[in-house]
């Protein structure tokens, strides 16, 4: 069963001038992760805007990032979804198309009660047996908290191997890691702030935002628990989020001249001391970059 360590990209979608996928330029970010020891690509995450994609898109982008990947670096397909049918189906494409694991969020806005969230993910793992299936707990997006006590029932079914977690609570986290210790089940950090602390108490490593424009960076923080260089970039990691992720994101990397178009609506522009603030806070580290 595949084992996640270290920093995984959440990786952004890039858009043309048009707004529409723009396939040469994500090819030119899955080899510059490659090339960057980013550890395995979050394809079709919170970061890549699934939620602006149509499911056409986002096979397409699956299939897309798979195959450039070639076997270099593992690809996480984030197929979830709040109708569980849908999630299944999505969750098969990425198993046909040769995903390594799927992400699967909790599901957003119906607000499930605890046995809806077991019966969810334990329907989803089922009809992808034996492809590796990662939880992703978000809640100030979803509405929606996994409980220590659901992700401890979770983490028993074979497929089920980590979870993406999101509530800055560093008491659910610790208390996650206590409940699963004994099962072949890891947390990942959600957030690239808390990476460091979440390592600290037994978490694998981090998908990443930040990692779109540090890589090499995340993935030496994650895998030798660098405190010194955590703290070098904790600036720019808090600053991507002083708006709705990925709006900083991509203005970083469009900054950066990783020119990959703005954000899809509802998703705008940030205002503009925002995006001082966010050059500051880059340029700073510009010279590592």
């Amino acid at each position: 069963m595949l084992k996640l360590q270290g920093s995984g990209v959440a990786l952004v979608t890039p858009f043309d001038s048009k707004n529409n996928v723009n396939y040469d330029k994500l090819e030119e970010l899955i080899y510059f992760h490659i090339k960057n020891n980013t550890d395995f690509i979050v394809s079709c995450g919170t970061t890549g805007e699934s939620s602006s994609l149509s499911n056409n898109e986002k096979k397409k982008l699956i299939q897309f990032t798979v195959k450039k990947s070639n076997g270099k670096i593992p690809v996480i397909a984030g197929t979830g979804s709040n109708n569980t049918k849908i999630a299944i189906s999505m969750s098969k494409y990425a198993k046909e198309c040769g995903a390594n694991a799927i992400l699967v969020v909790t599901p957003y806005y119906n607000k499930a009660n605890q046995d809806g969230l077991y019966i969810h993910y334990q329907k989803i793992a089922k009809a992808v047996y034996p492809l590796p299936v990662i939880l992703y707990n978000v809640p100030s997006r979803t509405g929606v908290d996994i409980s220590v006590d659901t992700i401890y029932k979770l983490a028993k079914i074979e497929n089920i191997i980590a979870i993406k977690e999101a509530n800055p609570s560093l008491e659910k986290i610790a208390n996650i890691i206590l409940a699963t210790k004994d099962e072949n089940f890891d947390v990942l950090s959600g957030n690239d702030n808390l990476t460091l602390p979440i390592l600290s108490l037994g978490g694998k490593g981090v998908i990443s935002v930040a990692a779109n424009i540090i890589p090499h960076q995340m993935h030496d923080i994650c895998i030798h628990n660098d405190r010194d260089l955590f703290f070098k970039y904790l600036d720019i990691m808090n600053t991507l989020f002083i708006d709705i992720n990925p709006i900083m994101i991509k203005e970083a990397m469009n900054y950066l001249k990783f020119d990959v178009g703005k954000v899809r609506l509802p998703l705008y522009t940030p205002q503009s001391e925002k995006l001082i603030k966010l050059y500051k806070s880059i340029d700073k580290i510009k010279d590592d970059l």
